[in-house]
């Protein structure tokens, strides 16, 4: 089996499709897409034509290695790349007839359970829904650069009144959401140390799944600073790419749960790799996505196959017509988890008729270019 060619696609998120000679096809979702993604995607082709699908971290390997001086350790190239290889691992599941978790080890549980990313908004009508539809954890959002309390925008300091306002706030969460729901709070690396120490002492006694992102992820010794200060369990790595992104982090142990973007820092098995660095040690794996239904499903695959899996994030929950990007004969969402089935492949092909509608009006209906 050969590839022959490779096409992408924008509908509000992007995808990536990889065809062969034998007609199998696999498709791909990557996160973070920005200006030029498609360009990058089909300059890797080159590099794939002629080579066998089936070889997906070979392939993978071989263009990020091309890349490396074009950006092969990060950013946009590695988030095209990680589409073309869950592509790869799709269409590797379907040459083979199993799902993709069984190219990747197995399985470790049938259900994978998701957080809904909640954002901000009415935490007790929120919480309501959340729970009515199955989910044991949810996640919002703490951080305001526009707060009337912050002193300065620019300045990442907490002022004495801004931690009050975020504290109260804090506790109105808790208390909306009860005692027996998981809860993550993200601040999106909008804090310094000193105040990421201030607000991660502050909200211990609320038992949080965990603190997200307190400072920014450039500083691996300064984020340690913040873990070391309190007992607030401290959630990092949305922002970080491929393994080489996560050894100094894990290393130095300066988070309790790390939290890679599948379909954005290097796909399906190198997110398996990086949770095994993470189980060394014990570390939970708690992958970042704030991508569309294919990307889920995607991920769920490697959350099946890795024993440190803890929770996947889930941001569409108030999106409508989510359901209806995938063609699948069950929900994609079930009581709050990913019930993953024995098709081959990721286990579900994208709706082409419906996704066609949310493309942009100056691809002309072309669905694949």
């Amino acid at each position: 089996m050969k590839i022959t060619d490779i096409k992408t696609c924008s509908a509000r998120f992007g995808y990536v499709r990889v065809y062969t000679d034998e007609g199998l096809y696999g498709t791909g979702e990557l996160s973070h897409q920005g200006a030029g993604w498609r360009l990058i995607v089909d300059s890797m082709k080159g590099l794939l034509l002629g080579e066998d699908p089936r070889d997906v971290d070979m392939c993978f390997e071989k263009v990020r290695r091309a890349f490396i001086f074009r950006g092969g350790m990060s950013g946009h190239t590695i988030s095209a790349l990680s589409g073309i290889e869950i592509a790869l691992w799709d269409l590797a599941g379907k040459a083979a007839g199993v799902p993709v978790y069984r190219l990747l080890g197995g399985k470790f549980r049938d259900r994978v359970r998701l957080y809904v990313d909640c954002a901000r908004g009415n935490y007790a009508e929120t919480t309501q829904r959340v729970r009515e539809a199955g989910f044991t954890a949810m996640k919002f959002d703490l951080d305001d650069a526009n707060r009337p309390e912050k002193m300065d925008r620019w300045n990442w300091t907490v002022h004495p009144a801004e931690l009050e306002v975020i504290v109260a706030e804090a506790h109105e969460i808790r208390e909306a959401v009860g005692p027996h729901m998981d809860l993550g709070i993200d601040l999106h690396g909008r804090y310094d140390v000193v105040a990421g120490q201030k607000i991660a002492i502050a909200v211990e006694a609320l038992d949080l799944m965990w603190l997200e992102e307190p400072v920014p992820p450039e500083n691996i010794d300064a984020l340690a600073q913040v873990k070391a200060a309190s007992g607030t369990p401290i959630c990092v790595g949305e922002n970080l790419y491929l393994r080489y992104g996560f050894r100094e982090l894990l290393e130095k142990q300066a988070a309790d749960i790390i939290m890679p973007d599948i379909s954005k820092c290097g796909g399906l098995s190198e997110c398996r790799k990086i949770a095994n660095m993470a189980e060394i040690y014990y570390v939970p794996f708690a992958p970042h996505n704030n991508s569309g239904p294919l990307s889920t499903l995607a991920d769920a695959h490697t959350c099946a196959s890795v024993p440190n899996f803890l929770a996947l994030e889930y941001h569409r929950f108030r999106d409508e017509g989510m359901e209806n990007i995938l063609m699948k004969d069950e929900p994609l969402i079930e009581q709050g988890h990913v019930v993953l089935n024995q098709k081959p492949g990721l286990g579900a092909e994208l709706d082409e008729d419906y996704v066609r509608t949310m493309m942009p009006a100056e691809d002309d209906g072309e669905l694949w270019r």
